[in-house]
Protein backbone atom coordinates (compact mmCIF):
# COMPACT_ATOMS: atom_id res chain seq x y z
CA UNK A 1 0.00 0.00 0.00
CA UNK A 2 1.65 3.45 -0.90
CA UNK A 3 2.27 5.64 1.97
CA UNK A 4 0.94 9.04 2.31
CA UNK A 5 3.63 12.05 4.11
CA UNK A 6 3.69 15.56 5.17
CA UNK A 7 5.96 17.19 3.56
CA UNK A 8 4.44 20.89 3.65
CA UNK A 9 2.68 22.78 6.90
CA UNK A 10 1.86 26.20 6.83
CA UNK A 11 -0.09 28.69 9.52
CA UNK A 12 -2.16 31.80 10.27
CA UNK A 13 -2.58 31.25 13.59
CA UNK A 14 -3.46 33.06 16.59
CA UNK A 15 -0.25 31.86 18.02
CA UNK A 16 1.53 32.59 14.80
CA UNK A 17 1.81 33.50 11.19
CA UNK A 18 4.63 31.37 10.41
CA UNK A 19 6.25 28.19 11.56
CA UNK A 20 9.49 29.65 13.62
CA UNK A 21 6.85 31.72 15.50
CA UNK A 22 3.99 28.49 15.65
CA UNK A 23 7.13 26.70 17.42
CA UNK A 24 8.25 29.19 19.23
CA UNK A 25 4.52 29.30 20.90
CA UNK A 26 4.57 25.65 21.58
CA UNK A 27 7.67 25.42 23.40
CA UNK A 28 6.90 28.13 25.62
CA UNK A 29 2.99 27.36 25.90
CA UNK A 30 2.36 31.22 24.77
CA UNK A 31 -1.00 31.45 24.12
CA UNK A 32 -2.82 34.02 21.27
CA UNK A 33 -5.51 35.88 23.44
CA UNK A 34 -7.07 39.06 23.65
CA UNK A 35 -9.77 40.55 24.99
CA UNK A 36 -12.33 42.03 22.74
CA UNK A 37 -15.26 43.90 22.37
CA UNK A 38 -17.82 42.13 20.43
CA UNK A 39 -20.04 44.55 17.90
CA UNK A 40 -19.44 47.41 20.10
CA UNK A 41 -21.41 46.17 22.72
CA UNK A 42 -19.37 45.89 26.35
CA UNK A 43 -22.70 43.44 27.42
CA UNK A 44 -21.65 40.76 25.56
CA UNK A 45 -20.22 38.45 28.23
CA UNK A 46 -17.85 36.72 25.95
CA UNK A 47 -14.59 38.80 26.59
CA UNK A 48 -11.86 36.54 25.50
CA UNK A 49 -10.52 35.41 21.29
CA UNK A 50 -7.83 34.06 19.30
CA UNK A 51 -7.13 36.92 17.78
CA UNK A 52 -5.09 36.68 13.98
CA UNK A 53 -2.42 39.41 13.85
CA UNK A 54 -0.94 40.99 11.51
CA UNK A 55 -4.02 41.63 8.98
CA UNK A 56 -6.95 43.89 8.48
CA UNK A 57 -9.80 42.11 7.50
CA UNK A 58 -12.51 44.05 8.74
CA UNK A 59 -14.21 45.80 6.12
CA UNK A 60 -16.30 43.99 3.25
CA UNK A 61 -14.51 45.71 0.51
CA UNK A 62 -11.17 43.29 -0.11
CA UNK A 63 -9.57 47.19 -0.98
CA UNK A 64 -9.34 47.78 2.77
CA UNK A 65 -7.89 44.43 3.43
CA UNK A 66 -4.05 44.83 4.83
CA UNK A 67 -2.21 41.56 5.11
CA UNK A 68 1.92 40.73 6.51
CA UNK A 69 4.63 41.63 4.25
CA UNK A 70 5.64 38.89 1.97
CA UNK A 71 2.71 37.91 0.01
CA UNK A 72 1.69 39.91 -3.23
CA UNK A 73 -1.86 39.48 -4.38
CA UNK A 74 -3.58 41.01 -7.20
CA UNK A 75 -7.23 41.77 -7.60
CA UNK A 76 -8.53 38.85 -9.65
CA UNK A 77 -7.54 36.79 -6.56
CA UNK A 78 -9.04 39.14 -4.07
CA UNK A 79 -12.07 40.11 -5.36
CA UNK A 80 -13.51 36.32 -4.74
CA UNK A 81 -12.27 36.16 -1.32
CA UNK A 82 -14.09 36.04 2.27
CA UNK A 83 -11.21 36.77 5.16
CA UNK A 84 -10.94 33.55 5.35
CA UNK A 85 -10.05 32.95 1.83
CA UNK A 86 -6.98 34.95 2.27
CA UNK A 87 -5.82 33.71 5.48
CA UNK A 88 -5.88 30.30 3.44
CA UNK A 89 -4.03 31.69 0.86
CA UNK A 90 -1.15 32.77 2.58
CA UNK A 91 -1.18 29.57 4.77
CA UNK A 92 -1.04 27.65 1.10
CA UNK A 93 1.66 29.55 0.17
CA UNK A 94 4.11 28.72 3.12
CA UNK A 95 3.31 25.13 2.58
CA UNK A 96 4.10 25.21 -0.91
CA UNK A 97 7.00 26.39 -0.23
CA UNK A 98 7.66 24.70 2.92
CA UNK A 99 7.35 21.22 0.48
CA UNK A 100 10.22 22.39 -1.82
CA UNK A 101 7.50 23.31 -4.59
CA UNK A 102 6.73 25.82 -6.34
CA UNK A 103 2.92 26.98 -7.23
CA UNK A 104 3.49 25.70 -11.00
CA UNK A 105 4.30 21.88 -9.59
CA UNK A 106 0.33 22.04 -8.31
CA UNK A 107 -1.24 22.74 -12.10
CA UNK A 108 -1.80 18.89 -12.97
CA UNK A 109 -4.03 16.03 -12.90
CA UNK A 110 -1.84 14.12 -9.44
CA UNK A 111 -2.38 17.11 -7.34
CA UNK A 112 -6.10 17.42 -5.77
CA UNK A 113 -7.27 19.76 -3.23
CA UNK A 114 -8.95 19.38 0.23
CA UNK A 115 -10.21 22.51 2.33
CA UNK A 116 -12.91 22.67 4.78
CA UNK A 117 -14.33 25.66 6.21
CA UNK A 118 -17.95 26.74 7.06
CA UNK A 119 -17.77 29.75 4.60
CA UNK A 120 -18.05 33.31 5.73
CA UNK A 121 -21.30 34.33 7.75
CA UNK A 122 -19.44 38.11 7.94
CA UNK A 123 -19.67 37.98 4.23
CA UNK A 124 -23.33 36.82 3.84
CA UNK A 125 -25.10 38.43 5.75
CA UNK A 126 -23.65 41.27 4.10
CA UNK A 127 -24.63 40.25 0.55
CA UNK A 128 -27.70 39.77 1.80
CA UNK A 129 -28.61 42.55 3.06
CA UNK A 130 -27.22 44.15 0.03
CA UNK A 131 -29.81 42.27 -1.80
CA UNK A 132 -33.04 42.79 0.48
CA UNK A 133 -32.30 46.45 0.78
CA UNK A 134 -32.45 46.77 -3.03
CA UNK A 135 -35.22 44.36 -3.35
CA UNK A 136 -33.37 41.81 -5.17
CA UNK A 137 -32.61 44.21 -8.24
CA UNK A 138 -28.92 44.58 -7.11
CA UNK A 139 -26.33 41.98 -5.85
CA UNK A 140 -22.29 41.71 -5.65
CA UNK A 141 -21.52 39.24 -8.55
CA UNK A 142 -18.75 37.52 -6.51
CA UNK A 143 -21.17 37.33 -3.18
CA UNK A 144 -21.98 33.71 -3.47
CA UNK A 145 -18.36 32.18 -4.35
CA UNK A 146 -16.97 34.25 -2.00
CA UNK A 147 -19.18 33.74 1.13
CA UNK A 148 -20.61 30.24 0.18
CA UNK A 149 -19.34 26.70 2.14
CA UNK A 150 -17.03 26.19 -0.67
CA UNK A 151 -15.26 29.33 -1.25
CA UNK A 152 -11.95 27.50 -0.57
CA UNK A 153 -12.30 25.37 -2.97
CA UNK A 154 -13.15 27.87 -6.00
CA UNK A 155 -11.09 30.03 -5.05
CA UNK A 156 -7.67 28.13 -4.28
CA UNK A 157 -8.44 25.52 -6.84
CA UNK A 158 -8.48 28.18 -9.56
CA UNK A 159 -5.31 30.21 -8.14
CA UNK A 160 -3.21 27.10 -8.07
CA UNK A 161 -4.78 25.94 -11.15
CA UNK A 162 -5.47 22.49 -9.66
CA UNK A 163 -6.78 19.81 -12.06
CA UNK A 164 -6.99 16.65 -9.71
CA UNK A 165 -9.76 16.04 -7.09
CA UNK A 166 -11.38 19.11 -5.12
CA UNK A 167 -13.58 18.69 -2.81
CA UNK A 168 -14.62 20.47 0.42
CA UNK A 169 -15.54 19.05 3.38
CA UNK A 170 -18.31 20.10 6.18
CA UNK A 171 -18.57 18.36 9.48
CA UNK A 172 -18.70 21.05 12.08
CA UNK A 173 -15.23 20.25 13.62
CA UNK A 174 -14.08 17.30 12.17
CA UNK A 175 -14.40 18.84 8.95
CA UNK A 176 -10.84 19.41 8.09
CA UNK A 177 -9.82 16.08 10.00
CA UNK A 178 -11.89 14.42 7.60
CA UNK A 179 -10.65 16.47 4.60
CA UNK A 180 -7.16 14.79 5.53
CA UNK A 181 -8.18 10.99 6.04
CA UNK A 182 -9.76 11.32 2.46
CA UNK A 183 -6.78 12.64 1.44
CA UNK A 184 -4.81 9.95 2.89
CA UNK A 185 -7.10 7.51 1.29
CA UNK A 186 -6.66 9.06 -2.11
CA UNK A 187 -3.06 8.74 -2.04
CA UNK A 188 -2.75 5.08 -1.03
CA UNK A 189 -5.55 4.21 -3.67
CA UNK A 190 -3.16 5.98 -6.20
CA UNK A 191 -5.76 8.20 -7.29
CA UNK A 192 -3.38 11.15 -6.52
CA UNK A 193 0.39 11.62 -5.96
CA UNK A 194 -0.32 15.05 -3.75
CA UNK A 195 -2.73 17.07 -2.11
CA UNK A 196 -2.96 20.48 -0.51
CA UNK A 197 -5.06 20.22 2.63
CA UNK A 198 -6.00 23.18 4.16
CA UNK A 199 -8.82 24.57 6.66
CA UNK A 200 -9.73 28.46 7.44
CA UNK A 201 -11.92 30.24 9.48
CA UNK A 202 -12.91 33.60 10.42
CA UNK A 203 -12.83 35.14 13.98
CA UNK A 204 -15.66 37.31 13.11
CA UNK A 205 -18.46 37.98 15.53
CA UNK A 206 -20.70 35.92 13.09
CA UNK A 207 -18.63 33.13 12.96
CA UNK A 208 -17.83 32.92 16.40
CA UNK A 209 -20.75 34.56 18.66
CA UNK A 210 -23.30 31.83 17.66
CA UNK A 211 -22.12 29.34 19.98
CA UNK A 212 -22.73 31.82 22.86
CA UNK A 213 -26.42 31.51 22.33
CA UNK A 214 -25.82 27.74 22.76
CA UNK A 215 -23.54 28.47 26.37
CA UNK A 216 -20.90 26.64 24.68
CA UNK A 217 -18.45 29.96 24.68
CA UNK A 218 -16.22 30.78 27.65
CA UNK A 219 -17.26 33.84 29.32
CA UNK A 220 -13.55 33.84 32.10
CA UNK A 221 -12.87 37.73 30.65
CA UNK A 222 -8.82 36.17 31.36
CA UNK A 223 -7.01 35.64 28.35
CA UNK A 224 -4.81 33.49 31.02
CA UNK A 225 -7.28 31.55 31.70
CA UNK A 226 -10.27 31.14 29.53
CA UNK A 227 -9.13 28.55 27.45
CA UNK A 228 -7.81 25.78 30.06
CA UNK A 229 -8.51 22.30 28.79
CA UNK A 230 -9.36 19.26 31.39
CA UNK A 231 -9.42 21.81 33.88
CA UNK A 232 -11.95 21.36 36.55
CA UNK A 233 -12.87 25.10 36.25
CA UNK A 234 -13.08 25.18 32.69
CA UNK A 235 -16.32 27.22 31.58
CA UNK A 236 -16.13 26.41 27.35
CA UNK A 237 -14.11 26.98 24.60
CA UNK A 238 -12.47 30.62 22.81
CA UNK A 239 -13.10 30.77 19.66
CA UNK A 240 -10.59 31.57 16.96
CA UNK A 241 -9.77 31.82 13.36
CA UNK A 242 -6.59 31.74 10.78
CA UNK A 243 -5.51 29.08 8.42
CA UNK A 244 -3.26 25.89 8.42
CA UNK A 245 -2.37 23.98 5.27
CA UNK A 246 -0.59 20.61 4.89
CA UNK A 247 0.78 18.99 1.71
CA UNK A 248 -0.02 15.39 1.71
CA UNK A 249 2.26 13.85 -0.40
CA UNK A 250 2.73 10.02 -1.84
CA UNK A 251 5.86 8.92 -0.06
CA UNK A 252 8.22 7.51 -3.38
CA UNK A 253 7.41 10.97 -4.79
CA UNK A 254 8.86 13.16 -1.95
CA UNK A 255 11.56 10.72 -1.71
CA UNK A 256 12.32 10.91 -5.36
CA UNK A 257 12.62 14.95 -5.13
CA UNK A 258 14.85 15.05 -1.61
CA UNK A 259 11.76 16.26 0.12
CA UNK A 260 12.05 17.03 4.27
CA UNK A 261 8.93 14.76 5.67
CA UNK A 262 7.67 16.01 8.65
CA UNK A 263 5.67 12.88 9.61
CA UNK A 264 3.83 10.22 7.69
CA UNK A 265 -0.12 10.13 7.99
CA UNK A 266 -0.31 6.28 8.68
CA UNK A 267 -3.99 6.00 9.84
CA UNK A 268 -7.32 6.98 10.30
CA UNK A 269 -10.47 5.73 11.69
CA UNK A 270 -13.98 7.76 12.13
CA UNK A 271 -17.47 6.43 13.62
CA UNK A 272 -20.36 8.89 15.12
CA UNK A 273 -22.26 8.84 18.27
CA UNK A 274 -25.18 8.62 17.52
CA UNK A 275 -26.41 10.31 20.24
CA UNK A 276 -27.37 14.30 20.16
CA UNK A 277 -27.26 16.71 17.67
CA UNK A 278 -25.17 19.15 19.65
CA UNK A 279 -23.24 17.33 22.94
CA UNK A 280 -20.64 14.42 22.91
CA UNK A 281 -21.86 10.87 24.07
CA UNK A 282 -21.64 10.97 27.83
CA UNK A 283 -18.89 8.08 27.55
CA UNK A 284 -16.98 9.13 24.17
CA UNK A 285 -19.00 6.21 22.20
CA UNK A 286 -18.11 7.56 19.45
CA UNK A 287 -14.89 8.97 19.92
CA UNK A 288 -13.85 5.26 21.22
CA UNK A 289 -14.56 3.47 18.03
CA UNK A 290 -12.98 6.25 15.97
CA UNK A 291 -9.62 6.03 17.95
CA UNK A 292 -9.53 1.71 17.65
CA UNK A 293 -10.10 1.82 13.72
CA UNK A 294 -7.53 4.41 13.30
CA UNK A 295 -4.88 2.31 15.49
CA UNK A 296 -5.92 -0.91 13.29
CA UNK A 297 -5.63 1.12 10.33
CA UNK A 298 -1.94 2.37 10.92
CA UNK A 299 -0.95 -1.13 12.54
CA UNK A 300 -0.22 0.52 15.57
CA UNK A 301 -0.88 -0.93 19.24
CA UNK A 302 -2.56 1.17 21.95
CA UNK A 303 0.98 0.73 24.07
CA UNK A 304 2.99 2.31 21.20
CA UNK A 305 1.01 5.96 21.01
CA UNK A 306 3.48 8.60 22.49
CA UNK A 307 1.30 11.22 22.41
CA UNK A 308 -2.22 12.18 21.61
CA UNK A 309 -3.55 15.67 20.89
CA UNK A 310 -6.85 15.97 22.45
CA UNK A 311 -10.32 17.65 20.73
CA UNK A 312 -10.81 19.09 24.10
CA UNK A 313 -12.26 22.76 24.07
CA UNK A 314 -12.61 23.34 27.07
CA UNK A 315 -16.46 22.87 27.43
CA UNK A 316 -17.49 20.84 30.55
CA UNK A 317 -19.31 18.24 28.54
CA UNK A 318 -16.76 17.42 25.87
CA UNK A 319 -13.61 17.13 27.59
CA UNK A 320 -14.78 14.79 30.23
CA UNK A 321 -16.38 12.18 27.46
CA UNK A 322 -13.26 12.80 25.91
CA UNK A 323 -11.33 11.74 28.93
CA UNK A 324 -13.81 9.08 29.18
CA UNK A 325 -12.86 7.47 25.97
CA UNK A 326 -8.92 8.18 26.22
CA UNK A 327 -9.35 6.28 29.66
CA UNK A 328 -11.02 3.09 27.86
CA UNK A 329 -8.89 3.40 24.84
CA UNK A 330 -5.39 3.93 27.00
CA UNK A 331 -6.34 2.83 30.43
CA UNK A 332 -4.76 -0.68 30.23
CA UNK A 333 -1.40 0.04 28.31
CA UNK A 334 1.55 -0.23 30.88
CA UNK A 335 2.76 3.42 29.48
CA UNK A 336 0.44 5.75 29.32
CA UNK A 337 0.40 8.46 26.52
CA UNK A 338 1.17 11.78 27.05
CA UNK A 339 -1.92 14.17 26.47
CA UNK A 340 -2.54 17.84 26.02
CA UNK A 341 -5.15 20.01 23.49
CA UNK A 342 -3.17 22.79 21.90
CA UNK A 343 -6.77 24.60 22.20
CA UNK A 344 -5.65 26.04 25.28
CA UNK A 345 -3.06 28.09 23.48
CA UNK A 346 -4.72 28.49 20.34
CA UNK A 347 -8.20 28.46 20.78
CA UNK A 348 -11.11 26.58 18.97
CA UNK A 349 -10.99 26.90 15.20
CA UNK A 350 -13.84 25.24 14.02
CA UNK A 351 -13.47 23.52 10.93
CA UNK A 352 -9.98 24.15 10.88
CA UNK A 353 -9.05 22.44 13.97
CA UNK A 354 -8.34 19.21 12.70
CA UNK A 355 -5.71 20.53 9.71
CA UNK A 356 -4.09 23.11 12.68
CA UNK A 357 -3.48 20.85 15.25
CA UNK A 358 -2.35 17.73 12.58
CA UNK A 359 0.33 20.47 11.52
CA UNK A 360 1.20 21.29 15.25
CA UNK A 361 1.17 17.51 15.70
CA UNK A 362 3.90 16.88 12.47
CA UNK A 363 5.57 20.01 13.84
CA UNK A 364 6.33 19.01 17.27
CA UNK A 365 7.18 15.02 16.00
CA UNK A 366 9.34 16.72 13.89
CA UNK A 367 10.82 18.89 16.63
CA UNK A 368 11.26 16.38 19.64
CA UNK A 369 8.75 18.33 21.60
CA UNK A 370 5.38 17.12 23.48
CA UNK A 371 3.30 20.20 23.63
CA UNK A 372 1.99 20.68 27.34
CA UNK A 373 -1.15 21.24 28.96
CA UNK A 374 -1.49 25.12 28.72
CA UNK A 375 -3.58 26.85 32.03
CA UNK A 376 -4.49 23.28 33.51
CA UNK A 377 -4.38 24.16 37.54
CA UNK A 378 -6.68 21.45 38.97
CA UNK A 379 -7.54 18.84 36.33
CA UNK A 380 -10.99 17.39 36.46
CA UNK A 381 -11.25 13.85 38.93
CA UNK A 382 -12.48 12.36 35.12
CA UNK A 383 -9.36 12.89 33.97
CA UNK A 384 -7.92 10.65 36.67
CA UNK A 385 -4.75 8.06 35.12
CA UNK A 386 -3.98 10.59 32.12
CA UNK A 387 -1.00 11.82 31.39
CA UNK A 388 -1.23 15.38 31.62
CA UNK A 389 2.05 17.17 31.42
CA UNK A 390 1.90 20.70 32.36
CA UNK A 391 4.91 21.82 30.24
CA UNK A 392 5.61 21.51 27.03
CA UNK A 393 8.36 18.22 27.05
CA UNK A 394 11.50 17.46 24.99
CA UNK A 395 10.58 13.97 24.16
CA UNK A 396 11.32 12.27 20.86
CA UNK A 397 7.87 10.20 19.44
CA UNK A 398 7.38 7.66 17.22
CA UNK A 399 3.37 7.68 17.23
CA UNK A 400 0.76 10.60 17.64
CA UNK A 401 -2.75 10.43 17.72
CA UNK A 402 -5.04 13.88 16.62
CA UNK A 403 -8.60 13.78 17.57
CA UNK A 404 -11.62 15.81 16.18
CA UNK A 405 -15.21 16.02 17.24
CA UNK A 406 -17.68 17.33 15.60
CA UNK A 407 -21.96 18.36 15.95
CA UNK A 408 -23.90 15.27 15.44
CA UNK A 409 -20.94 13.09 17.21
CA UNK A 410 -19.22 13.14 14.25
CA UNK A 411 -15.41 11.94 15.13
CA UNK A 412 -11.94 11.56 13.22
CA UNK A 413 -9.07 10.59 14.78
CA UNK A 414 -5.72 10.84 12.75
CA UNK A 415 -2.47 8.73 13.58
CA UNK A 416 0.62 10.31 13.04
CA UNK A 417 4.13 7.97 12.44
CA UNK A 418 8.09 9.47 12.55
CA UNK A 419 9.43 9.38 9.12
CA UNK A 420 12.19 7.33 10.67
CA UNK A 421 9.55 4.74 11.67
CA UNK A 422 7.03 5.20 8.69
CA UNK A 423 9.74 2.81 6.95
CA UNK A 424 10.89 0.42 9.86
Amino acid sequence: MRRAVITGIGFISSIGNDRASVLASLRELRHGFEQVTWLDNPRVAVKVLGTVKGFQVASTEWRDWRWPEGYSFGSEILRSLAPHGLYALCACEQAVADAGLRAADLANVDTGLFTASAGSPFLLHHHLKTLDVARGERGNPMGVVSSISGTLNFNLATHFHIQGAVCGFVSACASSSHALGYALDEIRLGRQKRILVVGAEEPHAETVLPFAAMRALSINPDPGSASRPFDRRRDGFVGTGGAAALLVEEESEALARGATIYAELAGWGQAADGHSVAMSHPEGRGLIEAMKRALKDASVESSEVDYINAHATSTPVGDKSEAFALRSVFGAVPRQPRVSSTKALTGHGLSMAGALETALCALSMKEGIIPGCAHLQEPDPACEGLDLPRATLAEPTRVMLNNSSGFGGSNVCLVLKAAAASRT
